[in-house]
């Protein structure tokens, strides 16, 4: 597939563009910055313009599409990632702003101009939970799809903006739009460098469900919404199988969620952050374990 990604020099992105060009997808990047990557056509452009989007979507992404002679080439599908990436960055009104309008430009232009197919990322915070004022719990565990999405802060009121968007658009268009909850995103240096404390420290995982998603595994999330066609508008939870810590699932219910309702059986090391949708809907199956990196899970 030929794809626009917006946002592929950000944490996530610049592991999930290089796992899409591994399978065999052409992709150019939009973003302020550029990626770098072998073979990735970088494009500057702001997303809160609606005419660099719609030029960037009707534009050639490199000096050897002129090659063939055949003019602009169409994109198959738009990858939708670049946003203010969390609160504290930018003043809120501005984090909500770039978020909002930057998304509805993206769905906007892909639509108006015939893509079919599209992916954007939402988010964790949607569930109000990690950049809630004081402790809060979410009302059953393992926290799904269904779970009401009544935020606080203006990074997540954004993402659930952007999802009634993302639904409104859809269902006026009838074309695939498929949005991702992303949880806590690891990069494959942060093994190392984080979770020896995360299991030292597990309560420092709370805000996050104790969960979190390989970066290159949300690559695979991302690919799957890419090659599975006619669900309309889906929202999908994205994290890996376990937890972040080395605790169990009856520990940590112990000991952090004590009031809070289980729904059904839960596996011993099953996340809280529930990824059955992507399991069974998308084919997702994880190829990164946080204990493949770590030589002594307990150190």
């Amino acid at each position: 597939m030929r794809i626009l990604f917006t946002g592929g020099s950000g944490k996530a992105g610049r592991h999930v563009v290089p796992y899409l060009v591994a399978q065999g997808h052409t992709v150019t990047n939009l973003d302020l910055t550029p990626l770098g990557h072998p073979g990735v056509n970088d494009l500057k452009a702001d997303i809160t313009d609606s005419g660099q989007v719609f030029n960037a979507l009707t534009m050639y992404a490199g000096m050897d599409e002129m090659k063939p002679g055949n003019g602009v080439q169409g994109y198959d599908a738009v990858v939708h990632f670049a946003a203010i990436p969390r609160i504290l960055i930018t003043p809120d009104n501005e984090t909500f702003r770039i978020n909002t309008i930057g998304t509805y430009n993206v769905i906007e232009a892909a639509l108006k101009l015939g893509i079919r197919k599209i992916v954007f990322a939402s988010s964790e915070t949607t569930y109000g939970i990690c950049f809630s004022d004081g402790p809060r719990q979410p009302e059953y565990l393992p926290v799904d799809e269904a779970h009401p999405t009544v935020p606080e802060d203006s990074y997540a009121m954004s993402k659930v903006c952007n999802e009634a968007t993302a639904r409104s658009f859809q269902l006026r268009s009838g074309a695939d739009i498929y949005g991702l909850r992303i949880n806590n995103v690891i990069e494959p240096h942060e093994y190392g460098e984080l979770f020896p404390d995360f299991l030292e420290n597990p309560a420092q995982r709370l805000r996050n469900f104790f969960a979190y998603i390989d970066a290159r595994d949300l690559g695979q999330i991302v690919d799957r919404c890419l090659k599975t066609d006619g669900l309309g508008y889906q929202i999908f939870n994205a994290s890996n199988d376990d937890h972040s810590v080395n605790l169990t699932t009856p520990e940590l219910i112990e000991r952090y969620y004590a009031s809070v309702p289980v729904r059904g059986e839960m596996g011993e090391h099953e996340t809280f952050y529930s990824n059955r949708k992507a399991r069974e809907v998308l084919g997702f199956r994880q190829e990164h374990p946080w204990r493949r990196y770590l030589s002594d899970p307990r150190a």
